[in-house]
C-alpha cells in the first residue's frame, strides 16, 4: 500500500463524554537504533477477480457497492469486515480507534463508549435577523444539514444554515466557533442569504480540499416536495462558498436527502432518502446509496443506479411515551481520522399529523456508527449520542439532526454542532408550530472519545492483530492519571521484539490525547518498518482511546479531520503537536 500522510500531538486533556456505556470486548536490549532504511515502495497490482484494497487492508468485493441489501429486513446491517478481518492490517493512515474489535486480536480490557455532553450556553445560533423570523412565518436557524467548517485559508469556522422554515439557505462566519457573524453579502438585499433562487428543504456543504479553487465548495440541496420537479436536487461548487454555480440536477430522490466525500477511496455519496420510485421500505424511512468519483457528474442518476443500502432495525428501541417503530430519517458521515465516522438519525414519532396537531416537533436522536469501508455500518452503542430534549420549552425539544462536516477538531476536543427545534405549541393544528424555532447548538467530546478500551485497579493487557506500518514514532491517547500504561512490540508469533519490552518501555501515567511512547534508548521504531508486528498494551487503572505510528516527531497522524480546525491546512492532519498549541486559545468547552 502507498504511503500515506500523518501527524502527532502532545497535550494534557480531561474527558468529557458522558454517561458511559460498558460492553466487553468481542475480540479475541538496548541502544541506539541505525538510520532509517530505505523502504521501496512497492507497486500495486490488482487482482482481477476482486475489487479495491483499501487502505487498512480490507479487500472490496469486484461487485460494488453490494446489491445484496435487503429492503424486507429489519436486522441489525451486517459488517463483513469484522467477521473476516484482514490477516495483516496496513496502518499508516490516521489514528486507530477502539470503537470495534479490528485491531483486536485478544485482551483482557473492557470497553466503555461515551456520548457528547451538550455545551451549557446553547443554542450558538438562533432566529435574530428578518429572514430568520419571518421570511416564512416560521422562525428558524439551523444548519439542516447544512454544514459547519473550519476553512484554514480564511482562519474562521463557516456555517451554510437554513433561515426560517423551507425559506432561505444563509451563511455565517465566526472566528472562535461560539459567536456568529452575519455578513451583508449583497446577493439578497443586506443580508447574509445566499442561493436566491432555490428554497431549501435540505442541503450538505462539503469543502474538497483536492479539489481546484473555483470547485473548492460543494453543496447538494433538495428543494422542499412542491418545488423538487421531478423529485430531483441541485449539485453545487463555489469558489468561496458563497456565490455558486454550476447547477447540476440530480436524479429522483427524497426530501432530506444529503451527501458526503470519503476520503479514503475519493468517492462522492449521496445518502438518498427512500423515495416511491426508487422502492419503498416497508419499515419507513430509509437510505439509498450512490457513488461517484465526480461530484457533478456523479448527480446524473437513473432510477436504477442507487442500491438500497439500510434503514433502522430493532436494536433501535422505540421511544415509551410514542410507542412509534424506529425509522432512518437521515444518515451523514465524514472521514475522521482512520475511519468513516457516521451519524444516524433516527425517527421515533410521532406522525406528522400528530405533530401538527400538537405544535410539537419530531422526536429523533442521533446515534452515532462507524465504518472501515464507507458503506458497512457498526453500530455497537444505541443509546443517543446526541439526543432529543423532550421537554417543552427548551430548544432542542426535538427535531435533532447532524450538519455537513460532523464535528469539528479544537485542541483536544470535538466539537459537534447540531440542530434541534422547540416547536409552538401556541400554533396547533398546522406546520407552523411543529416546525417552528429551530436552532443551532453543540455538544463536545474528548478527541477520539467514543470509545475506550479500559482497566479497573487490576493490570490488563490489549494486543492488537497483526499490522504493518511505515512510520517511527509510537503515540496514544490515554487517559490513566492514577494508574499506568506500558507497550511492548510483538512479532507475528507473539515474541518480543528487543528492545522494545514492557520492561524496557517508559510506562505513562497521563491524561493526554497526544503522548509519545518512549523505550530506553530506543524512541524511534525505524527497524520495524514494514514488518509485522503486534502491539502489546499493558494498563492499570486508566482508558485506552487510541493508538498510532506517526513518521513525525510532532506526532501528526496524517488521518482524516472531519471538518477540520484551528492549526490545521488542509483535510488531513499533518501538523501534530502544532496544532494543539494553535488551539490552546481557543475557549475549552
Amino acid at each position: 500500500m502507498k504511503n500515506i500522510d500523518r501527524r502527532k500531538f502532545i497535550i494534557k486533556s480531561t474527558l468529557v463524554g458522558m454517561s458511559a456505556m460498558i460492553l466487553p470486548s468481542c475480540g479475541s536490549g538496548s541502544g541506539p537504533l541505525p538510520e532509517d532504511p530505505e523502504i521501496p515502495e512497492e507497486p500495486e497490482i490488482p487482482d482481477p477477480e476482486t475489487g479495491e484494497m483499501l487502505y487498512n487492508g480490507i479487500q472490496l468485493p469486484k461487485t460494488w457497492p453490494p446489491a445484496d441489501m435487503k429492503i424486507s429486513s429489519y436486522e441489525p446491517m451486517p459488517v463483513p469486515y469484522l467477521t473476516s478481518p484482514p490477516a495483516t492490517i496496513p496502518i499508516d493512515v490516521g489514528r486507530q480507534l477502539f470503537v470495534d474489535d479490528f485491531l483486536i486480536g485478544n485482551t483482557t480490557l473492557k470497553r466503555k463508549f461515551y456520548k457528547a455532553r451538550k455545551i451549557a450556553n446553547n443554542p450558538v445560533l438562533k432566529a435574530e435577523s428578518s429572514i430568520e423570523e419571518g421570511g416564512s412565518l416560521i422562525p428558524g436557524a439551523s444548519a439542516k444539514d447544512g454544514g459547519v467548517w473550519w476553512d484554514s485559508r480564511d482562519k474562521k469556522f463557516k456555517m451554510w444554515y437554513e433561515a426560517g422554515w423551507l425559506n432561505a439557505t444563509a451563511y455565517a462566519e465566526s472566528t472562535d466557533g461560539i459567536q456568529w457573524d452575519r455578513p451583508n453579502l449583497n446577493i439578497y438585499g443586506l443580508t447574509n442569504r445566499i442561493l436566491p433562487d432555490i428554497v431549501p428543504n435540505s442541503s450538505t456543504v462539503f469543502i474538497d480540499f483536492d479539489a481546484p479553487d473555483a470547485e473548492r465548495f460543494k453543496m447538494f440541496l433538495r428543494p422542499p416536495n412542491d418545488k423538487a420537479v421531478n423529485d430531483e436536487a441541485f449539485c453545487l461548487t463555489s469558489a468561496d462558498g458563497i456565490y455558486w454555480d454550476k447547477q447540476v440536477k440530480s436524479g429522483v430522490c427524497g426530501d432530506r436527502s444529503t451527501m458526503f466525500y470519503n476520503p479514503f477511496r475519493k468517492k462522492w455519496v449521496f445518502s438518498i432518502r427512500s423515495l416511491g420510485k426508487l422502492g419503498t421500505s416497508p419499515y419507513g424511512r430509509a437510505r439509498y446509496y450512490r457513488e461517484h468519483s465526480g461530484f457533478l457528474q456523479g448527480a446524473a442518476w437513473s432510477v436504477t443506479d442507487p442500491v438500497f443500502w439500510t434503514n433502522a432495525d430493532y436494536l433501535d428501541e422505540p421511544d415509551p411515551a410514542i410507542g412509534d417503530r424506529a425509522e432512518l430519517y437521515n444518515l451523514a458521515a465524514v472521514g475522521y481520522e482512520s475511519i468513516m465516522l457516521g451519524l444516524h438519525q433516527i425517527h421515533l414519532g410521532p406522525v406528522n399529523d400528530v405533530c401538527k396537531a400538537n405544535g410539537v416537533p419530531k422526536t429523533t436522536d442521533l446515534k452515532i456508527s462507524f465504518s472501515r469501508n464507507g458503506f458497512h455500518w457498526d453500530r455497537p452503542f444505541r443509546e443517543a449520542f446526541i439526543p432529543s430534549g423532550r421537554t417543552a420549552g427548551i430548544w432542542d425539544r426535538g427535531y435533532v439532526q447532524s450538519v455537513g462536516g460532523i464535528c469539528t477538531i479544537v485542541g483536544d476536543q470535538l466539537r459537534f454542532y447540531y440542530i434541534g427545534f422547540k416547536g409552538d405549541e401556541s400554533r396547533k393544528g398546522s406546520s407552523y408550530g411543529m416546525h417552528s424555532h429551530g436552532a443551532t447548538g453543540m455538544a463536545v467530546l474528548r478527541r477520539d472519545g467514543f470509545a475506550s478500551m479500559y482497566s479497573d485497579n487490576t493490570e490488563g493487557y490489549l494486543t492488537t492483530r497483526v499490522v504493518t506500518f511505515t512510520g517511527k514514532y509510537l503515540f496514544v491517547n490515554v487517559n490513566c492519571p492514577n494508574g499506568k500504561l506500558s507497550v511492548e512490540i510483538l512479532d507475528e508469533n507473539n515474541t518480543v521484539i528487543a528492545p522494545f519490552s514492557s520492561g524496557n518501555c517508559q510506562a505513562v501515567s497521563v491524561d493526554s490525547t497526544i503522548q509519545q511512547i518512549k523505550w530506553s534508548n530506543s524512541e524511534r521504531l525505524s527497524s520495524l518498518i514494514g514488518k509485522k508486528v503486534r502491539f502489546k498494551f499493558q494498563l492499570t487503572n486508566g482508558e485506552l482511546f487510541a493508538f498510532w505510528v506517526s513518521p513525525d516527531i510532532n506526532g501528526a497522524s496524517h488521518g482524516f479531520i472531519a471538518a477540520g480546525g484551528p492549526g490545521y491546512s488542509g483535510g488531513t492532519d499533518t501538523e501534530g503537536i502544532s496544532a494543539y498549541n494553535e488551539a490552546a486559545s481557543f475557549t475549552k468547552l
